[in-house]
C-alpha cells in the first residue's frame, strides 16, 4: 500500500465511522476503497469488518445518554445480534456472494419504507397492541438476528434495517431507537470480528487505518446526529439507503 493509498484508506474510515454513528452504511465508503487499492473481496470485507469496530465503541459512547433505561431489551436483542453475526461470518466464507446480491437491496428497500412510515406504523400497531412487549417480542427478536447475519457477512446498510426493524415494533423516540442500533451494530461487527481473527485472512494494515479512521468518525457522527431533529434523521436514512441499493445493484 502507498502512503496516497495509506491516506485513501484512513479517510473512509473517518467518513464510515461517522455515517455509521448517523445511520449506518459506512462500509458502502470503506468496502470499496480498499478493493480499488487491491485487497481481494473477501480479505477487503473481513478487514474492513474488524477495522470499524472502534468507530462503533465510539458512536455508542456518544450516544450513552439515549441507551440509559434499555439494558434490559439490549440484552435480550443483542444476543440475537451475536447469533446472527456468527452465522452471517460464517456465510461470509462459505458461500458464493450472488445470493445476497438479489436479497441486500430488497431488504434495504423495505427498511427505508419502514423509517418513512414509522409514526404511522407506531399508531396503528399501538391500537392494535395495548400491551405491547416493551423488548419488541419474538419477531422484533428474529428480525434482529436476521440483521445480524446480515451484518455478519457484510454488514453495508444494517443500521438502515435496524431502525426500521427498531423503530416499527419499539415505543422509542428515534434518536433513542439509533443509539440501539449502534450497540446492536457494534455486536455485530465484534462478533464478526472475533471470528475472523480466528479462521479469516486479514491485513492488519487495512485494519489499523480502517479503525483509527472509524474511531475519530464515530465521535463526530455521534456529536452531529444526536442533534438533528427526527424528520431531518428520517430523510437521512431513506437518502443513505437509497444510495445503498443503487451501489449493490450497479456494483
Amino acid at each position: 500500500m502507498t502512503p496516497l493509498e495509506a491516506v485513501a484508506v484512513f479517510a473512509a474510515g473517518v467518513g464510515a465511522g461517522g455515517i455509521n454513528a448517523v445511520v449506518g452504511s459506512g462500509s458502502l465508503i470503506t468496502f470499496p476503497t480498499l478493493l480499488a487499492v487491491g485487497y481481494p473481496p473477501v480479505v477487503a470485507n473481513v478487514s474492513n469488518n474488524i477495522g470499524l469496530v472502534p468507530g462503533g465503541i465510539t458512536s455508542v459512547l456518544g450516544y450513552r445518554a439515549e441507551l440509559q433505561g434499555q439494558l434490559e431489551r439490549l440484552l435480550r436483542l443483542g444476543a440475537g445480534s451475536v447469533m446472527g453475526a456468527l452465522v452471517g461470518g460464517l456465510l461470509l466464507l462459505w458461500l458464493p456472494e450472488q445470493a445476497f446480491k438479489v436479497i441486500v437491496p430488497v431488504l434495504i428497500a423495505v427498511a427505508c419504507v419502514m423509517v418513512v412510515a414509522q409514526p404511522k406504523l407506531n399508531v396503528w400497531l399501538a391500537e392494535r397492541r395495548p400491551l405491547a412487549h416493551p423488548h419488541g417480542g419474538p419477531w422484533l427478536w428474529l428480525g434482529v438476528f436476521g440483521a445480524g447475519v446480515y451484518g455478519g457477512y457484510f454488514g453495508a446498510a444494517q443500521g438502515v434495517v435496524l431502525i426500521g426493524l427498531l423503530g416499527v415494533f419499539l415505543d422509542e423516540s428515534l434518536q433513542r431507537v439509533n443509539a440501539a442500533k449502534n450497540l446492536l451494530s457494534l455486536l455485530v461487527n465484534a462478533s464478526a470480528a472475533v471470528l475472523f481473527v480466528v479462521i479469516a485472512e486479514v491485513d492488519w494494515t487495512a485494519v489499523a487505518l480502517i479503525a483509527v479512521g472509524s474511531a475519530l468518525g464515530g465521535f463526530i457522527g455521534a456529536r452531529v446526529g444526536r442533534k438533528l431533529p427526527a424528520p431531518l434523521l428520517r430523510a437521512v436514512i431513506v437518502i443513505v439507503g437509497v444510495t445503498a441499493i443503487v451501489k449493490l445493484l450497479t456494483a
